[in-house]
Formats: C-alpha cells, sequence, structure tokens
C-alpha cells in the first residue's frame, strides 16, 4: 500500500472518526495528543479502540488505509496507558510526538513488544513512526537514525509547528515561501537520516488547510526533494497530497525503460538513454518509482 497522505483525526470525535475512513487518505492517524483535551484523554482511547476494532477487517480485506494512532508524548504520565487501551485493537502502526532520541525509541519498542505478547499481536508487527525535531534537543539527534537500524522504524517525520514554538520562531518560511534556516536544517536531516535507513521521509504538515494552491506548490516540491509522503491536517488536503506525491505517465514511462535497459545490458554500470547518461542511482530511482507505483 502507498504511504503518501497521513491524515490526522482527533481521537475524541465521533463524527470525524466515522467520515474519515472515506477521505482517501493511504493513512489514518487517529491522534491522543494535541488534538485531545486532557479531560478527554480517556473517552479518547476508548473510542480509538472502537474505531480500531471496527475497521480492523476492512484493512485486512483489502480496504485501502493504514491505521495508526499518535500517542501521547512518551516520557509524559499518559503514554503507557495509550498503549496498554488501543495496541490489542492492532493498529498498524504508533506515531511518536516530541521524540527525543533511540534510547526513547528503544523504551517505547520494549513496551510495545510486552503489550503485543499479552494480546497475541505477533512481535514486531507494531511499526514506529517518529515526529522529530519538534524541540532544540530533538533536532540535535536526528542524524542518530542513520547511524543504528531498529526494525520497527517505518520511517521518520517532522514537526514545523512544535518546533517553531519551542524557539520562540514568530515565522517558519521567509518572504519568498522558503523555509528559513532552522526548518530548512531540520527537514533535510530528517530527509537524509531516513533514506540512508531505507525508511520513508514523511514531510510536516501545511497549516493553513484552506489554502490548497499552496499546498499543491509545496507537496509537489517535497515529492521533488525526495520525500515519500506528507502530513494532512484536512480531509480536503489529502486529494492534493495523493496527487503530488504519484509519479505521473511520463516519470513511470521512463523509469521503465531504464530498467528494461539495465535488465537488457546486465553488468553494465552507465547506459545512453534518450541522449544522456544513466548510472546505478537512475536504476535505482527508477525501481522506488515503480514499486511506489504499484
Amino acid at each position: 500500500m502507498k504511504t503518501r497522505s497521513w491524515l490526522f483525526v482527533p481521537g475524541d470525535s465521533e463524527a470525524k472518526l466515522a467520515k474519515v475512513t472515506g477521505c482517501g487518505a493511504d493513512v489514518v492517524v487517529v491522534d491522543l495528543e494535541d488534538a485531545v483535551a486532557p479531560q478527554a484523554k480517556g473517552h479518547a482511547r476508548i473510542l480509538v479502540r472502537q474505531w480500531l476494532d471496527a475497521h480492523r477487517q476492512q484493512v485486512i480485506a483489502g480496504g485501502g488505509f493504514h491505521r495508526w494512532v499518535r500517542i501521547n508524548a512518551v516520557g509524559g504520565h499518559l503514554w503507557r496507558d495509550d498503549l496498554m487501551q488501543i495496541l490489542p485493537g492492532r493498529p498498524d502502526g504508533i506515531m511518536v510526538p516530541k521524540a527525543l532520541g533511540l534510547d526513547q525509541m528503544r523504551m517505547l519498542a520494549a513496551e510495545i513488544y510486552e503489550v503485543e505478547q499479552r494480546s497475541g499481536i505477533a512481535p514486531g508487527s507494531t511499526r514506529i513512526v517518529p515526529q522529530l525535531g519538534e524541540s532544540p534537543l530533538s533536532a540535535l539527534t536526528i542524524a542518530d537514525y542513520a547511524r543504528e537500524d531498529m526494525p520497527r522504524l517505518a520511517g521518520l517525520a517532522w514537526g514545523a509547528e512544535d518546533l517553531a514554538a519551542a524557539i520562540g520562531a514568530s515565522r517558519k518560511r521567509d518572504a519568498t515561501g522558503n523555509w528559513t534556516d532552522v526548518f530548512r536544517m531540520v527537514r533535510a536531516q530528517v530527509l537524509l537520516a531516513a533514506r540512508a535507513r531505507g525508511l520513508a521521509p514523511i514531510d510536516t504538515l501545511h497549516a493553513d488547510f484552506r489554502d490548497l494552491a499552496a499546498l499543491k506548490a509545496i507537496a509537489a516540491a517535497s515529492y521533488a526533494d525526495g520525500f515519500a509522503g506528507m502530513l494532512a491536517i484536512h480531509p480536503d488536503q489529502v486529494p492534493v497530497i495523493n496527487a503530488a506525491f504519484s509519479p505521473d505517465a511520463a516519470e513511470l514511462a521512463e523509469a521503465r525503460a531504464i530498467v528494461e535497459l539495465f535488465a537488457a545490458n546486465p553488468g553494465v554500470g552507465a547506459l545512453a538513454l534518450g541522449g544522456r547518461m544513466v548510472e546505478t542511482p537512475h536504476l535505482e530511482r527508477a525501481r522506488r518509482l515503480l514499486a511506489q507505483a504499484g
């Protein structure tokens, strides 16, 4: 399945939970963190577990989307209760906000393993995506993810909104619309660390969900930069993101031509195609595009 669009939905809203499955998102991320007020956390866990149970068979039968849950920050007092109550619903993965490094991810993975065993879930089947760079300390640990293999990790995401608040920034982009230095640095590190480990790099959300024209340009740039998907906060953003992260017919035709050319010339590292040289990196990208297209 594709993982282009990661749509957040508040875990305490029965109405939004009921509607979100028809939005076309590749990944539905039910949120127990920022979208849920402290006094509503307990009720939200009940609703999320019910939602996971209700849509489990749909996913098994090829219903078309992954079911993920964003828990509360590891290190606080809520995340273990989140895991205990929602993991028996067998989510495909756990998104971790405000992630602070590999030690924290190891602790989380160990807790997930214990709950999987108690719940009769295949060990290791619950994946993890940490949201990185949401604090200065987190931003300084991103490169560590490129140096160690963690089998549960499915991807790396980042969060511009929390980072801006953490560093006291009054802007995230400059007058031309480009990320300012700190945000560009964090974004680049997430992309590089994810690709270094063969993980999916997931770009941050576009906060102005009404401005779909800006989102179209931002998502297209994200895809061109090498990201595999993007976070979304409103259903209207989903088709825009899906379109931006889907290779077009020309890209796919070129990718097939590159793969076929190398297949016809085994053992050759550089070949001519359409007046230009293509090498092993072009072959790897072509294979990735074709896999992405299914």
